[in-house]
Protein backbone atom coordinates (compact mmCIF):
# COMPACT_ATOMS: atom_id res chain seq x y z
CA UNK A 1 0.00 0.00 0.00
CA UNK A 2 1.56 3.36 -0.80
CA UNK A 3 0.35 6.32 1.50
CA UNK A 4 1.06 9.80 1.04
CA UNK A 5 1.48 12.49 3.58
CA UNK A 6 1.37 16.46 2.88
CA UNK A 7 4.90 17.72 4.43
CA UNK A 8 6.98 20.49 4.33
CA UNK A 9 10.12 18.27 3.95
CA UNK A 10 11.50 15.46 2.91
CA UNK A 11 12.14 13.04 6.27
CA UNK A 12 10.24 11.42 8.91
CA UNK A 13 10.65 14.06 11.60
CA UNK A 14 9.57 16.64 8.50
CA UNK A 15 6.98 18.73 10.05
CA UNK A 16 3.09 17.90 8.30
CA UNK A 17 2.06 20.42 5.68
CA UNK A 18 -1.98 20.66 6.87
CA UNK A 19 -2.83 22.06 2.84
CA UNK A 20 -3.52 19.45 0.02
CA UNK A 21 -3.21 21.65 -2.96
CA UNK A 22 -0.02 23.94 -2.38
CA UNK A 23 1.59 21.03 -0.08
CA UNK A 24 5.59 21.43 -0.49
CA UNK A 25 6.49 18.01 -0.60
CA UNK A 26 4.75 14.52 -1.62
CA UNK A 27 6.08 12.00 1.39
CA UNK A 28 5.64 8.86 -0.50
CA UNK A 29 5.76 5.99 1.70
CA UNK A 30 4.96 2.24 0.66
CA UNK A 31 4.28 -0.13 3.43
CA UNK A 32 5.09 -3.37 1.25
CA UNK A 33 8.35 -2.52 0.35
CA UNK A 34 9.08 0.74 3.23
CA UNK A 35 10.80 2.56 0.52
CA UNK A 36 10.83 6.29 0.52
CA UNK A 37 9.72 8.71 -2.23
CA UNK A 38 9.83 12.38 -1.88
CA UNK A 39 8.20 14.64 -4.79
CA UNK A 40 9.03 18.60 -4.56
CA UNK A 41 5.86 20.00 -4.96
CA UNK A 42 6.32 23.97 -4.15
CA UNK A 43 6.22 25.22 -8.08
CA UNK A 44 2.72 24.91 -7.32
CA UNK A 45 2.67 28.29 -5.07
CA UNK A 46 2.95 30.05 -8.00
CA UNK A 47 -0.37 28.90 -9.63
CA UNK A 48 -2.98 31.29 -8.85
CA UNK A 49 -5.98 28.94 -9.53
CA UNK A 50 -6.52 25.36 -9.78
CA UNK A 51 -3.62 24.16 -7.51
CA UNK A 52 -5.83 21.42 -5.71
CA UNK A 53 -6.62 19.69 -9.08
CA UNK A 54 -3.00 19.98 -10.62
CA UNK A 55 -2.31 18.45 -7.08
CA UNK A 56 -3.97 15.74 -7.16
CA UNK A 57 -3.80 14.60 -10.91
CA UNK A 58 0.03 14.59 -9.90
CA UNK A 59 -0.37 12.52 -6.75
CA UNK A 60 -2.72 9.95 -9.20
CA UNK A 61 0.56 9.42 -11.24
CA UNK A 62 1.89 7.60 -8.20
CA UNK A 63 -0.99 5.50 -7.26
CA UNK A 64 -1.45 6.29 -4.04
CA UNK A 65 -4.14 3.69 -1.76
CA UNK A 66 -4.61 6.54 1.15
CA UNK A 67 -3.96 10.49 1.44
CA UNK A 68 -3.04 11.56 4.77
CA UNK A 69 -3.13 15.44 5.41
CA UNK A 70 -4.39 18.08 7.48
CA UNK A 71 -7.51 20.07 5.92
CA UNK A 72 -8.25 17.44 3.05
CA UNK A 73 -9.00 18.52 -0.63
CA UNK A 74 -10.89 21.13 -1.63
CA UNK A 75 -13.84 20.54 -3.94
CA UNK A 76 -12.38 20.19 -7.27
CA UNK A 77 -9.50 18.75 -6.37
CA UNK A 78 -11.76 16.04 -3.37
CA UNK A 79 -13.37 15.32 -7.38
CA UNK A 80 -10.29 14.25 -8.63
CA UNK A 81 -9.04 12.28 -5.28
CA UNK A 82 -12.27 10.36 -4.97
CA UNK A 83 -12.15 9.44 -9.33
CA UNK A 84 -8.80 7.78 -8.13
CA UNK A 85 -10.32 5.89 -5.30
CA UNK A 86 -7.63 7.27 -2.83
CA UNK A 87 -8.85 6.69 0.97
CA UNK A 88 -8.40 10.47 2.28
CA UNK A 89 -7.68 10.68 6.23
CA UNK A 90 -7.30 14.46 7.66
CA UNK A 91 -6.14 15.78 11.25
CA UNK A 92 -2.72 15.84 10.98
CA UNK A 93 -1.61 19.37 10.60
CA UNK A 94 0.34 19.91 13.41
CA UNK A 95 2.10 16.75 13.54
CA UNK A 96 5.15 15.19 12.26
CA UNK A 97 5.08 13.19 8.98
CA UNK A 98 6.39 10.07 11.57
CA UNK A 99 3.46 10.96 13.82
CA UNK A 100 1.15 11.15 11.23
CA UNK A 101 1.83 7.94 10.00
CA UNK A 102 1.62 6.67 12.97
CA UNK A 103 -1.36 7.79 13.93
CA UNK A 104 -3.40 6.84 11.00
CA UNK A 105 -1.86 3.46 11.39
CA UNK A 106 -3.52 3.69 15.12
CA UNK A 107 -6.93 4.86 14.00
CA UNK A 108 -6.73 8.44 15.37
CA UNK A 109 -7.19 10.19 11.85
CA UNK A 110 -10.71 11.01 10.60
CA UNK A 111 -11.20 9.09 6.90
CA UNK A 112 -13.59 11.91 4.50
Amino acid sequence: MKILLTAKGTEWDSKMDPRFGRTEFFFIYDEETEKIETYDNRAIANEAHGAGPKTAQKMSEYNINVLITGNGPGGNAAAVVTQTGTKVFVGAGEMTVKEAYDAYKNGDLKEV
